[in-house]
């Protein structure tokens, strides 16, 4: 069965890669405004007879979500057989309980909303806390891939002698992984969250590994405060100057430019477009595609 993959704005290149990896038509979506603030959608491909995907990272969701339901309903109506979501990035899923009272919990709205206007869902690394998998949050079929392995051979590859550090507690499994794949000893942080821009971390007696490179792993960099206290910490301790390998790269508001100075290099996935984009997600995407593997429902 032919596919078609579309790229909303801002996604052409990623779209390029993995139409290129799977071999499929690949095409874009066209918007502009309207003097009055309303958005145009073009399609420029064939939708007819065919699997489109449309792929569009969501690290600005909010303006992007109705060009993506416009771009979805224009391709069913132009005869599109199945018409998927590819996001390298998944926004909405920080708020996933009531933490107090009149909050809405966005992630199950936004859930509802992606389920009611696309036939599938493909992402990489969602941040799931308390959800067990996306399965549990959407009503439509979704594929979960881990870059975890493509993190761990990139810094096999590039950093000479690492030792795989992980930002808390949560990320014990997340750094474990990494670090057995390649064969390198590992060790996890403790952090306390004071608020959106203030934390606390201890950090363990590293010192028997201070020949080593400290190499700093996360799913999300964000307003990078946590990588930042991270980063110092371990210079506190006499380690050598670290690494970052992180998934998505959103350094929101003037992150990338605070922790620059405190790293040997940073290095992310293009699952967001960035400057430090150097590992390569097309491949994991495409074989993901052409499998047609999906998460288990709960």
């Amino acid at each position: 069965m032919q596919r078609l993959t579309l790229a909303l704005p801002g996604n052409e290149d990623f779209a390029g890669r993995l139409a290129q990896a799977y071999g499929s038509d690949v095409g874009r979506v066209e918007t502009r405004r309207f003097p009055d603030g309303e958005s145009y959608v073009r399609l420029h491909g064939e939708p007819v007879g065919q699997i489109v995907d449309l792929i569009c990272t969501l690290t600005h969701p909010d303006p992007q979500f109705l060009l993506l339901v416009f771009a979805a309903d224009a391709a069913r109506e132009l005869g599109a057989l199945e018409v998927n979501l590819v996001a390298p990035y998944l926004a909405y899923m920080r708020q996933d309980k009531r933490f107090h009272d009149g909050e809405s919990v966005t992630s199950r709205t936004f859930a509802r909303l992606v389920s009611s206007t696309f036939d599938k869902l493909l992402t990489v690394d969602p941040h799931l806390h308390r959800y067990p998998t996306l399965s549990a949050l959407y009503t439509i079929p979704t594929t979960t891939l881990h870059a975890a392995p493509l993190l761990a051979d990139w810094i096999a590859n590039h950093v000479e002698k690492p030792l795989i550090v992980g930002p808390d507690e949560e990320s014990e499994q997340w750094a474990g992984s990494i670090a057995s794949r390649i064969g390198v000893p590992h060790a996890v942080l403790r952090k306390t969250r004071h608020g959106d821009r203030s934390v606390d971390i201890d950090v363990p007696d590293l010192s028997v590994w201070r020949d080593r490179t400290p190499v700093l792993v996360d799913d999300i960099a964000s307003s990078g405060r946590t990588l930042a206290v991270a980063a110092h910490k371990l210079a506190e301790q006499g380690m050598r100057k670290p690494e970052c390998v992180v998934v998505h790269a959103l350094f929101a508001e003037d992150a990338w430019s605070q922790l620059t100075p405190l790293f040997a290099r940073i290095t992310s996935t293009d699952a967001v477009p960035h400057p430090s984009n150097r590992i390569g997600l097309a491949s994991l995407i495409a074989g993901a595609l052409s499998s047609g593997q999906t998460d288990p429902r709960t």
